[in-house]
């Protein structure tokens, strides 16, 4: 069991490495989003071949066997192969990487490593408790729900050793009621901060198919690692052109664009639900925003700042807003918001040209561990 053990941890370790060293093309790809499940995520690694040695038949021809005297001469093959022509079918497998699941834990962690994120501080002034059951040992006494079989059958046998009863011919190990053994717990008590993530994202006719799958693909990885951080954690998604309602995560990213863009609605919802929901000496709120940087005005970019400025920064443990680049946004926002937030470290701002930028951006937003 040992060797196992040992083979295990020595593959997993190669798994983790082949996970590494290919992160960053499976963040731009977005490929390992469709592979989700509850707690763990499908990766597909390249094939990993293990050296062995092969046993065949002696003098089956070929370079170096059968009979030969020093000096005869090679003799050249017909050159007939087992290929087929091009577009004929053939009847070989091919080859496809290995599939191998991994907790979303497993892949914060090769995330942080890679990208050097810090552990976030909770900024909450209050904890929650939570319980868990530590198994600390073996005692003779407890419920048939956490009897110990190996440790009972180690004792029996000890005990008919030592009274002489054990008959190697007949090697029959009966447990009577003083062999029984039980796994003994205590139970701890865990402090831990919940937080909540407030998603918002323009829907507006400038933000297209392409821009909403980088949107897509970030925040998978900003769930993924917050998730590792926090032990009680939800999400909220607002979506927002003229106006903003609060979607399901279905609808905020299947959402069709249509219409203007008024950024201030989607803030006025997110400090509605961050007042009413999550009282921010309790909670750690993240919200992100996520837009091509139009808005309908100056007016409504003044807005923004100072519902930014007065309720959502101060309650906030930092504001993230992510510019994806679009043909048709201007991109004035970010620009708005550098000047207005300048110096301030509650405000991250990060420019998204494309897939491959989204790696730069995700340590944009979590790379201060706030």
């Amino acid at each position: 069991m040992q060797r196992i053990d040992s083979d295990h941890r020595r593959f997993r370790e190669i798994v983790r490495g082949r996970i590494r060293k290919n992160l960053k093309k499976y963040i731009s790809n977005g490929e390992l989003i469709g592979r989700q499940g509850k707690d763990l995520v499908s990766v597909p690694v390249p094939q990993i071949d293990l050296p062995r040695f092969k046993f065949g038949q002696r003098e089956n021809g070929g370079m170096g066997q059968g009979d030969g005297q020093p000096g005869d001469q090679i003799q050249q093959g017909d050159g007939q192969g087992q290929g087929q022509s091009p577009g004929e079918a053939g009847d070989s497998p091919g080859e496809h990487p290995l599939e191998v699941e991994v907790s979303l834990d497993d892949l914060a962690q090769i995330l942080g490593e890679e990208l050097e994120l810090p552990n976030i501080e909770p900024k909450g002034k209050k904890k929650f408790e939570s319980y868990s059951r530590k198994y600390t040992g073996i005692r003779p006494v407890g419920p048939n729900s956490l009897r110990n079989f190996k440790r009972t059958y180690q004792q029996a046998l000890r005990r008919q050793l030592i009274s002489g009863v054990y008959d190697p011919k007949r090697p029959t190990i009966v447990p009577i009621r003083a062999d029984m053994r039980f796994r003994s717990f205590k139970e701890e008590t865990k402090p831990h901060h919940n937080a909540v993530i407030i998603y918002m994202m323009d829907v507006s006719g400038s933000m297209g198919d392409e821009q909403k799958e980088i949107v897509r693909i970030e925040s998978f990885w900003l769930d993924t690692w917050l998730r590792s951080q926090y032990k009680g954690i939800e999400s909220r998604y607002i979506i927002h052109d003229a106006s903003a309602r609060e979607v399901d995560r279905d609808t905020f990213f299947r959402t069709k664009e249509s219409g203007g863009t008024m950024i201030s609605s989607a803030y006025k919802l997110c400090w509605e639900i961050m007042n009413n929901e999550y009282p921010p000496g309790e909670w750690n709120i993240y919200p992100f925003h996520f837009s091509d940087g139009d808005n309908w005005s100056a007016d409504d970019t003044m807005s923004c700042v100072k519902l930014l400025r007065d309720h959502i920064v101060p309650s906030s443990n930092v504001f993230s807003y992510g510019q994806v680049e679009s043909p048709y946004g201007s991109g004035q926002f970010i620009k708005d918001l550098r000047v207005h937030f300048r110096g301030d470290d509650q405000v991250i701002t990060s420019e998204i040209k494309n897939k491959d930028a989204i790696v730069g951006s995700i340590k944009d937003f979590l790379g201060k561990g706030k």
